[in-house]
């Protein structure tokens, strides 16, 4: 007795071999974008990690900007004219716009000899100098330099060799009425209404760990009657 496969069964094996097919290629994009998938995940925290990085470096270097302003206030050691008229190893202080690159960064803070001539470098911020960045492998550079073109008295250097702005708005007086008053002169000889003050520039260099390096900077106004 002779016997026949059936022909529905040999469809149903070519349609079972294709099943397979698409199910693995559909497993190797499942593979492939779970592999996407952790890279970006990886990548997202590598750069939240850095971000976070970075703002601990900008918080540090608020140190020294608590430090130069504190030498700037009543008291302090550059808080009158004849102290700001001439440079300050001591207090990393120049008292003319000191030599900066294109981004406005002063070269001393990029050159360890040019620091020298500008600072002392053992009055850096670091471990060994402030207890609180014990174990934090961090150091902060700061230099600050008053914006003229020379040293001298500022009260009368005047606006020819110094960058000059507003000073701060004296308390209890309204900042709109000291802009208006100080609106354009209604002559060419006349005096401004507002306050005037020298302009200083404070830049920040904090080393990090991973031998990172920041630098920030800020600018600020002393009133030369002080």
């Amino acid at each position: 007795m002779s016997s026949t496969r059936p022909l529905r069964s040999l469809g149903r094996s070519r349609q079972d071999g294709a099943v397979l097919l698409f199910s693995l290629i559909a497993l190797v994009i499942l593979l492939i974008a779970s592999v996407a998938l952790m890279r970006s995940f990886h990548t997202s925290l590598f750069a939240a990690g850095n971000l976070a990085f970075k703002r601990d470096l900008q918080n540090q270097g608020e140190r020294a900007m608590d430090k130069v302003l504190n030498s700037f206030r009543a008291a302090g050691p550059l808080a009158s004219p004849a102290a700001r008229a001439v440079n300050s190893l001591t207090h990393h202080y120049s008292a003319s716009m000191l030599p900066s690159n294109g981004l406005g960064i002063p070269n001393a803070l990029q050159n360890a000899t040019q620091y020298a001539l500008v600072a002392d470098p053992t009055r850096d911020i670091t471990a060994a100098t402030d207890a609180s960045l014990v174990g934090q492998a961090v150091s902060i550079q700061y230099v600050v330099d008053r914006l003229c073109t020379t040293g001298g008295d500022e009260t009368t250097l005047g606006a020819g060799s110094c960058v000059l702005a507003n000073n701060p708005v004296p308390s209890g007086t309204s900042s709109s009425n000291l802009q208006s008053a100080d609106r354009a002169p209604m002559c060419a000889t006349c005096a401004s209404a507002a306050p005037q003050g020298v302009v200083y520039r404070l830049t920040v260099k904090v080393s990090g760990p991973r031998g990172t390096n920041s630098f920030f900077q800020s600018t600020f106004t002393i009133p030369s009657s002080t």
